[in-house]
């Protein structure tokens, strides 16, 4: 069986290179590279066959030859400019996961979108650090210079954003819209009529696709999104409690508040208990992301559960199949889809 097998594959004549070992298996180099690493981004049949075609012929990878081939470090950048601290916690903790045992280290490059030497500082990062390769989340993954200027330096990137905004390989949609239609049809059914909403900034495309999920859920009842009942918050606590402020200060206030976010979701909380009204009995709220707060408020927060973590974690795992797609790892869309999390913030409509 042996000889067979040696008559099928054509062993080369001299010493070995990586590259008659990754023509011998099929393969490419990157996936030979990430063998001799102990990458786990590998499946264990590739492995056994590059492994075998190694032992039979011999192959060691010249050192010399290999640290020149490694123009990248064994680093991956995370670039946000994100007000909600939770979030960027939740997705570094979810890109580590998809890190680990691979031997790279994840760097985190925080910064202001407003700045003038923005894309500036960031090509700096990315040249200083070498990077494998770079996460953006949102409003970043938004950003089209940005992208451009990382295919500029050849620098892998995974977007995530609420809709597409690239090729599929290099991209993970939340559908945020589905989240705020969740959270429009949870209140109609609990017979709110007036319904208001805190949006997060607009520079924010989940700004906008959760509006726009709240108006489809209130039209499909046959009512509409009221411009007074609107209020611009910033994905932060304070403007939680202004924006919750301002709109229960009206003569005819909402009886139900879909937040944006979990922040100004527990911020309106507060608006709503100085202004003397009870939750869920005088107005309902529903948050977005099912972060911690959502439990450490009272009452807990009805919100919009959002994997960010898994997210995080498949992020990482795309961002490796980028440089092999015949190592591309399988994608359970469906531990992405959001869902709605009921707790004590809602309830029935006052009469």
């Amino acid at each position: 069986m042996a000889g067979d097998r040696d008559d099928e594959i054509e062993l080369p004549a001299g010493r070995p290179t990586i590259n008659d070992i990754a023509r011998m298996a099929e393969v490419s180099k990157k996936t030979v590279s990430r063998v001799l690493n102990k990458s786990p981004f590998v499946s264990a049949e590739t492995r056994t066959k590059v492994e075998e075609i190694i032992s039979r012929t011999g192959y060691s990878p010249d050192p010399q030859a290999r640290g020149l081939a490694f123009r990248r470090s064994f680093l991956v950048g995370i670039i946000f400019d994100n007000p909600n601290p939770q979030y960027v916690v939740n997705m570094q903790q979810g890109i580590l996961d998809g890190l680990r045992g691979s031997g790279y280290e994840l760097v985190i490059h925080p910064c202001d979108r407003k700045s003038r030497s923005y894309l500036t500082d960031v090509r700096h990062f990315v040249e200083r650090q070498k990077l494998f390769g770079v996460v953006m989340p949102p409003s970043i993954s938004e950003d089209e210079q940005l992208a451009r200027l990382l295919e500029e330096l050849k620098c892998s990137y995974i977007r995530i954003a609420s809709v597409p905004l690239d090729r599929p390989e290099r991209m993970i949609v939340s559908y945020d819209r589905r989240g705020g239609e969740a959270a429009a049809r949870h209140l109609v059914e609990l017979g709110h009529r007036r319904i208001g909403f805190i949006s997060g900034p607009p520079t924010f495309r989940s700004t906008h696709e959760r509006r726009a999920g709240l108006e489809d859920g209130l039209a499909a009842a046959g009512l509409s999104l009221s411009p007074e009942f609107v209020a611009e918050g910033a994905y932060t606590f304070d403007s939680g409690v202004a924006c919750g402020a301002a709109l229960l200060a009206r003569a005819e206030r909402p009886t139900a508040v879909f937040c944006a976010n979990d922040e100004m979701a527990a911020g309106l909380l507060q608006a709503a208990r100085r202004a003397g009204l009870r939750v869920p009995q005088d107005l309902s709220v529903v948050g977005f992301d099912d972060f911690q707060v959502a439990t450490q408020v009272w009452p807990p927060l009805t919100t919009l559960h959002t994997p960010t973590r898994d997210i995080g974690r498949l992020a990482a795992l795309k961002l490796f199949a980028l440089e092999d797609e015949a190592e591309a790892p399988e994608i359970d869309e469906e531990s992405l889809v959001m869902r709605l999390v009921v707790r004590e913030s809602t309830g029935p409509a006052p009469t």
